[in-house]
């Protein structure tokens, strides 16, 4: 934490598929010099997304969807790159960024790729096949969280509520308003010139006026299924052990181990990515780990397990001074290894 300039920084590590350490370190917020403590909560980013790839593979299992429907017939709008408008793209192909959308016209909210709604709609596709290649893409998965709505008839906060974070028994939600406020954990961005932290309050932005004007099945990116989990270190883990154990965790079945896997199993080489779960073989040498990182608003979370060895990780931080080796933040590949190294070696 002290090469790194941490703010903040809660970890927890699993073995033989239980919990055994959870610990916080530094400070929740800066300003007030308060500690951080394994029960505040974090914005985790990206992780966000395997939440709603699970919540999906529950649809897909009730029979409600398929995973080679029709992306923009699931959508509700015509979703097709015009440059191979007769190739279809898929929810498959959404759930592993090879659906060929890009985020150049933003992703917080649908009409960047409407027809209807924006004339610039064709610059939200590569120019590449749909399907022939890997190009994450936040839009993909706020696009996906319409899906669970239209599907479900839930609002994407409280389907995932219901079906994945109660049955689990976690403290943890997309919707703001439903959190305590006072558990939020301060954001920090990190400005290398000044060596000086900025706090990030539009982390947790309750929206409230977007939400009473809410339309299901459109206004979804006010949750953002793709970033907006919030949840502690310690919770996360609980949900992690549920993908270790392919679906099940605690006795509580929420997806089928074929769902699990497939979530798991990498359908891009050079990336290793499956649906909101990659495969990372450079992060901890020797061993073979499935997880998802986060990086937003100063925040840098990460989750990554080996479902054999049942041995995970979870860290979180509020603010570091940010450096990358091969795609990932030089803090989590140090804390990852201490943490290995410790407890299992």
């Amino acid at each position: 934490m002290e090469k790194y300039s941490a703010v903040g920084a809660s970890v927890a590590v699993v073995k033989q598929g239980k919990i055994i350490y959870t610990h916080s370190f530094g400070l929740k917020d800066l300003e007030n010099k308060e500690p951080l403590s394994d029960r505040d909560i974090f914005r985790i980013a990206s992780i966000s997304k395997s939440f709603s790839a699970t919540s999906i593979m529950q649809l897909v299992e009730a029979g409600k969807i398929h995973l080679d429907d029709d992306f923009g017939d699931l959508v509700g709008f015509k979703i097709r790159n015009p440059k191979f408008p007769d190739q279809k793209i898929t929810l498959k192909m959404a759930l592993s960024h090879t659906s060929s959308l890009n985020d150049s016209q933003g992703y917080l909210n649908l009409d960047v790729i409407n027809p209807d709604k924006n004339p610039d709609w064709a610059k939200c596709y590569n120019d590449y096949l749909p399907g022939s290649k890997f190009d994450y893409c936040n839009l993909n998965f706020n696009l996906i969280g319409t899906i669970i709505e239209k599907k479900s008839g839930e609002r994407f906060d409280n389907y995932v509520k219901n079906h994945v974070i109660k049955p689990l028994g976690l403290y943890a939600g997309y919707c703001v308003d439903s959190l305590d406020s006072t558990r939020f954990v301060n954001l920090y961005e990190y400005h290398a010139g000044t060596k000086s932290y900025t706090p990030a309050p539009m982390a947790y932005a309750p929206r409230r006026t977007e939400i009473a004007n809410y339309v299901m099945g459109y206004s979804t990116p006010i949750f953002s299924p793709t970033g907006g989990m919030k949840i502690s270190a310690t919770d996360l883990a609980k949900y992690m052990i549920m993908h270790m154990n392919y679906g099940t965790a605690n006795g509580v079945k929420i997806i089928s181990k074929k769902s699990a896997k497939q979530m798991q199993t990498a359908l891009t080489d050079d990336e290793g990515y499956g649906f909101a779960i990659r495969t990372a073989d450079n992060f901890i040498p020797g061993v073979k780990l499935k997880g998802h990182t986060g990086s937003a608003y100063g925040l840098y979370s990460t989750m990554f397990f080996n479902p054999k060895e049942k041995l995970g990780f979870v860290i979180i931080t509020n603010g570091i001074n940010a450096t990358y080796t091969d795609g990932f933040p030089d803090f989590s590949r140090a804390a990852i290894n201490s943490l290995y190294q410790s407890f299992f070696k």
